[in-house]
């Protein structure tokens, strides 16, 4: 039994350190460019023109930063498994995958919030754009 042990163990660590390397990819690619390109989405500019831009570049990147949100939400689940295994000591693993899902949950929110934002603001600026016509069109027609 306690060779059994010993082998799940050793398992287990060996599939962490796989997941691991992944985490580590996706924690540094967020730290280094997701971050910092949400950050850029902050203040968006004034301009439909301007605004519709900024909405294709955040689609770019919307589009890989999303790859790497599924590939950090995949990696956790493959160590979903480490619940059956109470009688292993993965205590300090546990504690690291939770540091790295808890840092992909929070930029997965910040990246669907920014989606949501940006989606929105387009929508805004088209309206306001369209009652802008609007009122030209109708100041026109007074006019004349």
């Amino acid at each position: 039994m306690l060779s059994n042990k010993r082998i799940q163990e050793l398992e287990l660590v060996m599939e962490f350190e796989k997941v691991e390397e992944c985490f580590k990819e996706v924690s540094s690619w967020i730290e280094s460019v997701g971050r910092k390109r949400l950050k850029e989405t902050i203040n968006l500019d004034d301009s439909l023109e301007m605004l519709l831009q900024a909405q294709k570049q955040f689609k770019e990147f919307d589009l890989v930063a999303s790859e790497y949100c599924k590939r950090g939400q995949e990696a956790l689940k493959k160590m979903n498994q480490w619940e059956d295994f109470s009688f292993v000591d993965v205590h300090s693993y546990r504690v690291k995958l939770q540091t790295y899902g808890d840092q992909l949950e929070e930029f997965c929110t910040q990246l669907d919030e920014t989606r949501h934002r940006v989606c929105e603001t387009v929508r805004l600026y088209e309206f306001f754009d369209k009652v802008r016509e609007g009122i030209c069109c109708t100041e026109e027609g007074v006019k004349s």
